[in-house]
C-alpha cells in the first residue's frame, strides 16, 4: 500500500513506497527525489565508476574513508544514469555546469547541467551511507544528514536562527531534539542549495523553524521520508508542487551493464530501509 503523508494546505502531499515504475518525464506539478544507499558486497565491486568523469575518480580516491569514497561515487553514478534519463544523454555524457552565484556573480551556484536544457533542475546530497537526488521543473535544494549526537546538537544550533535555537531548546533533550533539529538542519541547507548560496548565507538568517507560515516567502519545504538515522528534506521555488514522489534507488541500477531505472514494487521493497542489512 501506498504511504502517504499530507501536509498543511497549500503544501505538498509526499508518496513513499510502492510508487509506480518512473516514467521519467518533468512536470510542474511534481518533484522526483531519489534516495540512494552506499553500496556494499558485489554492488560495490559492480559500481560503474566508468561513467564517472576524471575529477569525479579523483574525488572518490580522495576520501580517507573508502567508504565516505563509495557513497560520493554512488551518488555521482546515480546522477548520471538519472539525469541520463530525464534527458535521453548517455550517463558518461551527461556534462555539469555552476550558476552563478546570486551573492557575487561567479560560477559557483546552484549545480546545473551544461547546456541547461530548460526546464531541468537537480540538486545532490548525501551523508552518513545515504545519498539524495531531487529534480524538478524549477529551482530545487535538497538535503539529507545523519542525525547527529546530543552535544553536536548544542554545538551547532548556536548557528541557527534565534527562534529555531529557542525551539529545539525547549524540546526534551534526546531523541526528540535529534530528530527537530535534524528536520531544521536539513530545511535549512536545502533552502541554501536552492537558493545557490550554500552556507555562505548565515544559517542565523533564515528561518526555517516549525511555523511553516513563517519560512521564507516563494518557497516550498517538505520533510523527506528516509529512514530512522536521517533526516531530509526538500526546497522547491515557486509555487507548492501538488506531489513529491520519494524512490530508493535498487542497489542494481548502478551496476556496470544495468542501465533500466524503472523498479517494480517488489524491487523497490528489497532496497526499502527495513529490507536492507
Amino acid at each position: 500500500m501506498t504511504m502517504t503523508t499530507l501536509l498543511s494546505s497549500g503544501r505538498p502531499v509526499v508518496n513513499h513506497q510502492d510508487l509506480a515504475p518512473p516514467e521519467f518525464t518533468l512536470s510542474a506539478d511534481r518533484v522526483d527525489l531519489w534516495l540512494v544507499r552506499r553500496p556494499i558486497g558485489a554492488d560495490a565491486e559492480a559500481l560503474a565508476m566508468d561513467e564517472l568523469d576524471d575529477q569525479e575518480r579523483a574525488r572518490t580516491e580522495s576520501f580517507m574513508r573508502k567508504a565516505d569514497g563509495l557513497l560520493y561515487a554512488a551518488a555521482h553514478v546515480a546522477v548520471r544514469r538519472l539525469l541520463g534519463r530525464y534527458t535521453a544523454t548517455a550517463p558518461q555524457d551527461v556534462r555539469f555546469m555552476r550558476e552563478p552565484c546570486p551573492g557575487c556573480g561567479e560560477a559557483h551556484g546552484r549545480p546545473a547541467l551544461s547546456p541547461p536544457p530548460p526546464p531541468l533542475h537537480y540538486s545532490l546530497s548525501h551523508s552518513g551511507g545515504v545519498a539524495m537526488v531531487g529534480v524538478a521543473t524549477v529551482p530545487i535544494g535538497v538535503d539529507v544528514e545523519k542525525l547527529p549526537g546530543a552535544e553536536t546538537v548544542d554545538i551547532c544550533s548556536r548557528a541557527l536562527h534565534p527562534d529555531e535555537q529557542k525551539e529545539i531548546a525547549e524540546t526534551e533533550a534526546g531523541e526528540d531534539r535529534r530528530q527537530l533539529f535534524g528536520q531544521i538542519w536539513t530545511r535549512k541547507e536545502a533552502f541554501l542549495k536552492g537558493l545557490g548560496t550554500g552556507l555562505s548565507r548565515s544559517p542565523a538568517q533564515d528561518y526555517l523553524g516549525t511555523d511553516h507560515e513563517r519560512h521564507p516567502a516563494g518557497w516550498t519545504m517538505a520533510g523527506v521520508p528516509a529512514d530512522a538515522t536521517h533526516a531530509a528534506a526538500v526546497a522547491v521555488a515557486g509555487p507548492s508542487p501538488k506531489v513529491v514522489d520519494v524512490r530508493w534507488v535498487p542497489d542494481a541500477w548502478l551496476s556496470v551493464g544495468h542501465t533500466a531505472c524503472g523498479a517494480t514494487a517488489s524491487e523497490q521493497g528489497r532496497t526499502s530501509p527495513a529490507s536492507r542489512p
